[in-house]
Parts: structure tokens; C-alpha cells; sequence
């Protein structure tokens, strides 16, 4: 059963070595996601799974320990699944987390989290929103006091200079989203329109209709602990207890 979830935004410059000059911009937000991972360890869950878009349509799992890098975008920093920073030598052998779990993972170390073991699950940003509750509902129906960490952005087209330029359908998308996480509204997530999420490029939907069937019937309360749209992205951040 799901106990509580966290709702966070996953660019790498979340990374202060990531963002280098540039790490002041977000640090209100990396304050926020610190708190909802704190609110999420008080929750005192047996099982974290960390939440995540990737390409395509699959779905992909990974185990404790799993490594991921920042490497690609410049940066010597590893990690690796709910087991901190630095030497990931005796991680799991096998693929690497993909991008939204290496913020993830990095966020669960920076936070001091000493939990429930982590696992992940990457989720393609094709896939539709029947099959992402599914993933859900599926995910909260053991037994065990579940809590998700939910990683994704909103949409990428809030201003001229956004990563996908200007959509005047843009604000209008994060501000539904924004009040669905606000008020631990699984329906209104499960309402969000795929089509409209993927020509703004609002690359959290997927996960966050993942949160919407493991939602259903838990009774959580939400609270919105930060929403900007730094860069012309919409980023969020939610506690659900």
C-alpha cells in the first residue's frame, strides 16, 4: 500500500556540480526536494522505488545499488541507487540508470536518505495513461508500506527560449498539474491529456500518471512545496502523506 510520495523535478542541474555557476538558480527548488524525501522518510516506508521517463514505451526496473553517472554531462560524479556518491565499483553489474533516476538517486544521497532500500523504475514517456496507472496500481498493491519518489518535469515550452520555444497551451497544462500534485489528486493526474503532455513536452507525465494508480484509495493529503518554471520548464514539488 502506498504510504507517501515525493514529486520531484529531475534536470541534471538540480547537481550543484552539475550546474557549477549556475547552482544558486535552483537551490529553493534542491530545498524543496530535500524536504519531501525527509517527509517521505517519516513516513517510515519498508519499500522506496524511485520513478522515472525514459524513451520509448517499456518499462524497465532496477535494483538497489544500480550505478548512474553525470558523466555525460561533463562532470566525474557517480552514484548509485539509494547507496550514495563516490565509488560505485561494487554496484550491480548491468545497464546504468538512465538520466531521471541518476537525479533521483543523487537527490536520496544529498538528502541523507538511510531508508527503505531504493529501487527504480523507468517508464517511457510514450507509454498511454491506462498502462501507466496500471504500473501503479500493481506497484501499491503488495502488502508493504510503499513510497514512491516521483521524478519529472512539466512542460518545456513556457517561454521563447525554452528548450521546446514558446506553446501558449504550456502554462495552462502545469497549472492543472500543478494543482493535481497540490492537492494529492489521483484522478485529476490520471486526466491529464497525453497528447497535449508530449507537444509541450511535459516530460513528467508519465510518471506522475504512474503515482495516480498507486493513489488510488490511499487517502494521502498533498502539499506543493515549490512550482517555478526556471528556463522556461515547469518544475514541481510535491509531498503526498
Amino acid at each position: 500500500m502506498l504510504v507517501a510520495a515525493a514529486v520531484c523535478p529531475c534536470p541534471p542541474l538540480l547537481v550543484p556540480q552539475v550546474a557549477a555557476g549556475a547552482a544558486a538558480e535552483l537551490e529553493d527548488a534542491r530545498t524543496a526536494c530535500a524536504e519531501a524525501v525527509a517527509r517521505l522518510a517519516a513516513a517510515r516506508p519498508e519499500r522506496l522505488v524511485v520513478v522515472g521517463p525514459s524513451p520509448g514505451r517499456g518499462q524497465e526496473t532496477f535494483p538497489a545499488g544500480t550505478r548512474g553517472s553525470f558523466r555525460g554531462y561533463g562532470v566525474d560524479l557517480a552514484v548509485r541507487l539509494g547507496a550514495g556518491s563516490g565509488d560505485v565499483r561494487d554496484g550491480p553489474a548491468g545497464p546504468e540508470l538512465p538520466p531521471a533516476l541518476t537525479v533521483g538517486a543523487w537527490l536520496l544521497d544529498h538528502s541523507g536518505w538511510d531508508g527503505a532500500p531504493a529501487e527504480g523504475l523507468a517508464i517511457g514517456g510514450e507509454t498511454d495513461p491506462d498502462r501507466c496507472a496500471a504500473a501503479g496500481r500493481e506497484l501499491a498493491a503488495g502488502p508493504e508500506r510503499l513510497a514512491l519518489l516521483v521524478m519529472g518535469d512539466g512542460s518545456a515550452c513556457r517561454t521563447l527560449k525554452a528548450p521546446g520555444y514558446y506553446d501558449e497551451r504550456a502554462e495552462a497544462f502545469d497549472t492543472a498539474a500543478a494543482r493535481a500534485l497540490a492537492h494529492a489528486d489521483p484522478a485529476a493526474l490520471a486526466a491529464l491529456d497525453d497528447r497535449l503532455a508530449a507537444e509541450v513536452q511535459a516530460a513528467g507525465r508519465p510518471s506522475w500518471q504512474l503515482l495516480a494508480g498507486a493513489a488510488r484509495g490511499a487517502d494521502l493529503t498533498g502539499r506543493l512545496l515549490y512550482e517555478e518554471a526556471p528556463y522556461g520548464v515547469g518544475y514541481f514539488v510535491a509531498s503526498w502523506t
